[in-house]
Order: C-alpha cells, then structure tokens, then sequence
C-alpha cells in the first residue's frame, strides 16, 4: 500500500525538530539529522542561550587524517577551531615499532597516553639524556627546542599531544630527516668527520613517521651520557595520583607542584551518570578540553547576556576562554571522562559554591532574591569539584 502524503515520515519520533514550547518549526529540507542528534542543545536551545558566543567545539573526527607507515596522526589547530588560540592538539597512532621520528618543536610539547605504550627519548641542551617508557594515564612534557622521538611498543599506542600555541601546526615541525635532506654533504661530512659517501643513503625528504620493529626492552637500549640523565623527569605517572573522590566522581590534577618540568597544567576529571563538574571559572588562562568517554554538555557564559550550550562526546574538542563562566553535565549513562588542559604551570579555578558560601548571607540572598535554604545548603559542603 502506497503512504498519503499526509502520513508521517518512517522513524518521525526520533527525528528531532528545532521546536521548543510552541517556538520554531519542523525541518523538511535537507539536513544531517544524524548530526543534529549528536548537538541536541545547539538543534533546540536553552531558553537561558542568548547572543553570540564564538564556536567552543571541534571534532577529531572532522579533520584530515594523515597517513603513514608506522601510524597516523591528525590535528585540531587554530585553523579548525579559530578561538582555540592557546593550545593546538595532535592525536596520533604508533603501530608495534612505529615511530615517530627524531625531531623537535619551537613550542613545548605536553602527551597523555590513551591506548598502549611508547618509547620516549630526548636530550637536553646540556648533553643529559632520557629514555623511558610510558603506558596508559601516563605523561610526557618536552620543553621547546628539545629533541626527541617516540616509538611504539609491542601493542602499539595512541596518544595526544598538546602544544603551547593554537597555530602550532605538526606539519612545520623540525625533523631529522628534513635537516639532513637539506644540508650540503661535504657540510655533513666536515660536520661529522666521515666521508660524503656515508650520507649516500640519506633519505631525500622528511620522513616524519616510519615502521620498523618494535625495540627489545629498556635495558638493552639505555645509552649513558657522560653529562648523566636529566635532572627534572621529562614523564610522570597521570593516574597513578590518588584522586580527588567525591559523590558525584573523580578528580585528578597534575601541574608543576607534581610534575615539576611542565608549564602545563591538567586536569583528569571522571563524572558519573547524573552528576556534573560543578559552575566555575578559571582565573589565570583558557581552557582545552578533550573528551575521551561519554556524553556531555556545557554551557559557557561569556558575560554581556551571552551564553551558548555544546553537546561533547568521546574524539571532541572543547575550548572555553578566559574567565567564561562553565559547567560539565553527565548526558549519559555512562561514566563522562574528559581532560582539561591549560597553557599554565598551575592549576586554578574559582567555584561559584564556594565563592558564594564565603560572602556575607545576606548580600548574596538579596543580590539574587533567594531565600536561605540555598545559603545554608552552600554552607554544609564542602564544594566539590564534581557535584
């Protein structure tokens, strides 16, 4: 039997419409409705968003994957998202012996590890070296113009890189290779006191990534340097810290006072099903954010009557400025787990709790016309991060 034109679409109930309390109207054109399923607070706003809020999210998923022997890696700059102008993210894969090759950046380079392991080494300006492995929950943090590699382990690895700059770009990166290819060889060879004929080889642009086989164990690689190994550890154990436990879920923060090479700071934040990282701002920088489990939403208030609402889920990218009021909310019904990153070597923020249970009660209660059963709620907890 032939539908009516009259009938409705096939799966019409879970085609969401941009309508809200008798506002808005269906959308019958062309439309992703897989998409707008992903960002039901942008689909159908608050009534509370208001004015023009630059945009706060980007995907991994949206960017140009680049393919290599020994792995990928893809990108989320100032290009892809213009606000975020404090930091820029590489998400890479090793495969078992990929490597990511010797190289160096003008910007420091901070790396949570997510799936697997890798071999880091680097060597500072002072001839000391360091070589370490790094596995799951773990950091990394190279200072700007130190060189280093990374290579995967037996299981190979996946990880993210955070540099200090949104325009930073992995492709403008200093490579060995890229070096060599573009240095005279008599240069080479008065450099290195060997003949011309030992850079015949040499390859002939940068090669940026490259298979071979995974390395035997720590041991047998270790290489001493008559300088010693670097004084201040270029890694540091994320998740091994005792976290901050609350009702609501987790916290951990790694900054200079644990990790004290990085200029850096982080936040590991775990929130459970119905729980939310509570109101807040930070008073000394921007925020990054990377989701990697979960749903949630924010809102981020930008003063001026401006608010707008992002809906974030695992491979997402958030970013919220300087002073912007902001919450994560628990969308799921899953554990929501999410890192926040900052261009600073200490962690601050100021929680809107806390700061109202330390006003006088009573010009809280008449600035905002409550009554004191908010206040006295305020006073009895002891503001957690995750509420």
């Amino acid at each position: 039997m032939n539908k009516q034109p009259q009938d409705p679409p096939e799966n019409a109930n879970r085609v969401p419409q941009p309508i809200r309390d008798g506002a808005g109207a269906t959308d019958p054109g062309p439309r992703d409705v897989m998409r707008d399923l992903e960002n039901p607070d942008l689909l159908v706003p608050p009534t509370t968003d208001a004015g023009t809020v630059p945009n706060l999210k980007f995907s991994f998923s949206d960017t140009h994957m680049r393919l290599e022997p020994g792995g990928w890696s893809r990108e989320i700059t100032a290009r892809e998202l213009p606000i975020s102008t404090t930091i820029a993210g590489v998400n890479m894969r090793l495969t078992p012996g990929g490597v990511r090759e010797l190289h160096w950046h003008k910007q420091a380079e901070w790396a949570f590890m997510i799936v697997g392991r890798a071999r880091i080494t680097a060597v500072d300006q002072n001839g000391r070296n360091f070589i370490a492995d790094v596995g799951v929950g773990d950091l990394w943090y190279f200072p700007p113009g130190i060189p280093h590699s990374i290579q995967g382990l037996a299981e190979g690895c996946e990880f993210l890189l955070v540099f200090d700059d949104g325009n930073f770009s992995d492709n403008d990166t200093f490579s060995i290779t890229d070096c060599f290819a573009h240095t005279p060889k008599d240069v080479l060879s008065a450099n290195f006191g060997v003949p011309e004929s030992a850079f015949a080889n040499i390859p002939s642009e940068q090669v940026y990534m490259f298979q071979r086989s995974a390395p035997g164990p720590l041991s047998t690689q270790k290489v001493s340097s008559p300088a010693g190994t670097v004084p201040r550890s270029f890694s540091h154990r994320m998740l091994a810290q005792q976290p901050i436990r609350t009702l609501g879920g987790t916290v951990r923060i790694t900054d200079s006072s644990k990790f004290p090479i990085t200029t850096i700071s982080a936040a590991f934040v775990e929130v459970e099903p119905g729980a939310m990282r509570e109101l807040h701002w930070h008073p000394n920088t921007d925020e990054w954010q990377y989701y990697l489990q979960g749903t949630g939403r924010m809102t981020a208030f930008a003063s001026a009557s401006k608010a707008r609402t992002f809906d974030f889920r695992a491979g997402d990218v958030g970013y919220v400025p300087f002073a912007y009021g902001h919450y994560i909310q628990n969308t799921g019904d899953k554990k929501l787990i999410f890192l926040e990153v900052f261009k600073s070597s200490y962690y601050a923020d100021v929680s809107l709790n806390q700061w109202m249970a330390l006003t006088p009660r009573e010009l809280v209660e008449d600035t905002l016309n409550v009554g004191p059963a908010l206040m006295n709620a305020l006073r009895k907890e002891k503001w957690p991060v995750v509420k």
